[in-house]
């Protein structure tokens, strides 16, 4: 947030800039945690059915309970939740909330790299389940934790007496305290052990633990999660026959990442709701992120969130990215340097070129009318974006359903298509209208049916001529369903005079015009009605799905910048290390660390100095010399008559800060150690970033 004021402090609306930014992000993060509960909610409905049914099997004491309980079978829910794995922990939160809401406050998150051992797995088992922080370093007996004064040994007994106690306490107490407390929780509630990312888990820890909790089943209602990001399969990799028969396994889906990064798009950015919209090469940088680096569907969000902030950051004018009912109050309020900036806008340029030279003059010099005229064109712009998605759905209605995807399956490769040339003049267009006009009565018949009730739910205008027109080719089709049931009636009726006439001459004439008539080719009216309604899609498409490029003001609205988009999520750390050593001042933002041409300042941190003192050498450096450099560099300000430490205590100092920097270096890939000369190390890196 300072930030964003320091760079506009000589804007005068910085401070609703910042606000509509703000706001506009919540909005967004509302939105995008309400899609992510509704698709993770029947998952987590499946998961509580399953607890459910082991906690009632163990409190009932059932006879299937006690099969398990005779084999020793745990309850293991093996959740795939696919290779996003940094969109897991919201997941696991998500569902740890919800089994802490309903079913039971004893969970555990256990991930990989805090269990090396077995020891270590149950030091975080019952530090997490006794609600205790335990620091597995400082404990001086590593098979015991700290809860409260007393120290309790890490062992399955000790847990189990644990849940003995606290189960019978919260059966003890008053009933007003049980209400309070633990109502909303089963009776004897399960110990819930979740495995966040059960591949990086050694193979042993997982054998141990879970052949020692088979053999305590029947004492402690054990319930595991197994987070899976590749395949169950990888269940029957790690452990052996011998311990996976001692898990009572059910498979639980998530829902692929593609298919929320579709609902994503398709509830932020394909709406009329949010006023910001990404321009083509913006979208295809997150897509491509997306698909060729992680699959993160956070990260994309995370994307977003960067492009709405930079969006406002650096356009001044993005404060008219509002809601249509705030344009005119904002558009009213504009400055004369905003009416300036908005005069030197490329589209509005354009536009400008367009209007008759009375109106070129007055948009140009008049501010009142320029504002009346940017009104106008904002709310055509709204209404743009209604119009847009509604005929968006529309063509993809029709596009998802033809053989080999010619403008792609997502509705996202669609809008791609659209956002980035007219798509009505590309090959992949005209390759989808040819296959249209061969789709049979049927898929049509469902297609437009679909479109109407598309443009009947939307919020664009002047779509009510649009529905009456396909509602009236609907009803053409049913026509010709009555007339084709007639004319299969009368070709009956044909063929049976044709069988009677059996002179040669009738037969042959008769032939010979059926002949005549297929090399004619005319269309049937089905084929004629066929073409019409493509031909009309094809009308409402190059109508409504005008590029954004090409609309009057959309720098206002949507973000193009993908160069710095691409700078932002795009590490290069050889060039930031190389800025931040030769150049400490640029991340200090101290301008008493800035060097005129090569000149080295002892100001800057000892690894900078070194650094550029290193920069100044060939393959191989000698440590003599650039302890030397250093020193001389160091104490070059210092007065000659300045009270200091002795020299020889100096020289120590100075020596140690030498070390220190060059170790760093090494550490930073900069330089290694030589065996070739003595006192000597070699230089990695060459040439300029």
């Amino acid at each position: 947030a300072h930030d964003f004021r320091r760079k506009s402090d000589d804007s005068e609306d910085t401070e609703l800039r910042f606000i509509t930014c703000q706001s506009l992000w919540n909005q967004i993060k509302s939105e995008t945690e309400e899609i992510q509960e509704d698709l993770n909610k029947q998952l987590l409905d499946n998961l509580l059915n399953f607890l459910s049914r082991s906690h009632s099997e163990f409190q009932e004491k059932t006879t299937e309970w006690t099969c398990k309980m005779k084999f020793r079978e745990i309850p293991t829910a093996a959740l795939v939740l696919g290779v996003n794995v940094t969109d897991h922990d919201l997941t696991f939160r998500g569902l740890s909330d919800i089994l802490q809401d309903s079913i039971t406050p004893y969970i555990a998150l256990l991930e990989a790299k805090d269990c090396p051992g077995i020891k270590n797995l149950m030091q975080k088992l019952m530090g997490q389940l006794m609600n205790c922080d335990i620091d597995v370093d400082t404990l001086e007996d590593e098979d015991c934790v700290q809860v409260s004064q007393n120290r309790i040994r890490c062992s399955m007994s000790s847990l189990i007496s644990w849940y003995e106690s606290v189960t019978k306490k919260t059966d003890s107490e008053t009933p007003s305290k049980k209400r309070n407390s633990s109502s909303r929780h089963w009776k004897s509630p399960p110990v819930v052990v979740i495995f966040k990312d059960m591949e990086s888990f050694t193979t042993k820890v997982l054998q141990d633990f879970i052949v020692i909790s088979s053999q305590h089943i029947h004492e402690l209602p054990l319930v595991l999660i197994f987070g899976i990001a590749t395949s169950p399969m990888i269940i029957h990799r790690l452990l052996p026959h011998s311990v996976s028969s001692l898990l009572c396994i059910e498979l639980f889906q998530s829902i692929s990442c593609k298919e929320h990064l579709s609902t994503i798009i398709d509830k932020l950015l394909l709406t009329s709701r949010f006023p910001f919209k990404l321009g083509e090469k913006v979208l295809q940088v997150l897509i491509n992120i997306f698909l060729y680096h992680d699959f993160s569907v956070q990260n994309f969000i995370k994307g977003f969130q960067l492009c709405i902030v930079e969006h406002f950051y650096s356009q001044p004018l993005s404060v008219l990215c509002c809601q249509l009912v705030d344009v005119k109050k904002r558009v009213i309020s504009l400055s004369h340097e905003q009416c300036e900036n908005i005069r030197r806008l490329p589209s509005f340029r354009r536009y400008v070129e367009k209007q008759e030279a009375g109106k070129q003059i007055a948009l140009l010099t008049n501010d009142t009318f320029l504002k009346e005229d940017t009104e106008r064109l904002l709310e055509d712009l709204h209404v743009y974006h209604e119009n847009y998605v509604s005929i968006l759905r529309c063509l993809h209605v029709f596009t998802s359903s033809l053989p080999k995807y010619p403008l792609g399956k997502q509705i996202r490769e669609l809008h791609c298509a659209c956002l980035e040339n007219r798509v009505w003049e590309t090959e992949e267009y005209e390759s989808s209208l040819q296959l249209a006009r061969m789709l049979n009565k049927t898929d049509l018949v469902t297609m437009l049916q679909q479109c109407v009730e598309i443009l009947t739910s939307s919020s664009g205008k002047q779509f009510h001529k649009t529905v009456e027109k396909l509602k009236e080719f609907l009803t053409q089709f049913q026509n010709l369903e009555a007339e084709a049931s007639q004319e299969r009636d009368v070709s009956v009726l044909s063929q049976k005079e044709l069988q009677k006439k059996t002179d040669l001459y009738h037969l042959q004439k008769t032939l010979l015009e059926l002949k005549e008539s297929r090399r004619s080719k005319k269309l049937t009216k089905f084929e004629m009605l066929r073409f019409e309604v493509v031909d009309y899609i094809d009308s409402l498409v190059r109508k409504y799905l005008v590029p954004a490029d090409d609309r009057t003001l959309h720098e206002i609205m949507y973000f193009n910048a993908a160069t710095v988009l691409r700078g932002h999520l795009n590490a290069a750390p050889r060039t930031a290390l190389h800025t931040a050593l030769n150049n400490p001042h640029w991340y200090l933002k101290n301008q008493a660390l800035k060097c005129d041409g090569g000149s080295i300042s002892n100001k800057a941190p000892d690894i900078c100095i070194v650094y550029k003192l290193h920069l100044e050498c060939g393959r191989l450096i000698n440590l003599v010399d650039w302890l030397e450099a250093f020193s001389t560099v160091v104490t070059a300000a210092e007065e000659p008559n300045a009270v200091a430490a002795s020299s020889d205590q100096m020289d120590d100092i100075i020596h140690a800060r030498f070390i220190r920097a060059v170790s760093e270096l090494e550490l930073l890939g900069f330089i290694k150690p030589s065996k070739q000369k003595t006192d000597h190390v070699a230089r990695l890196t060459w040439g300029g970033c």
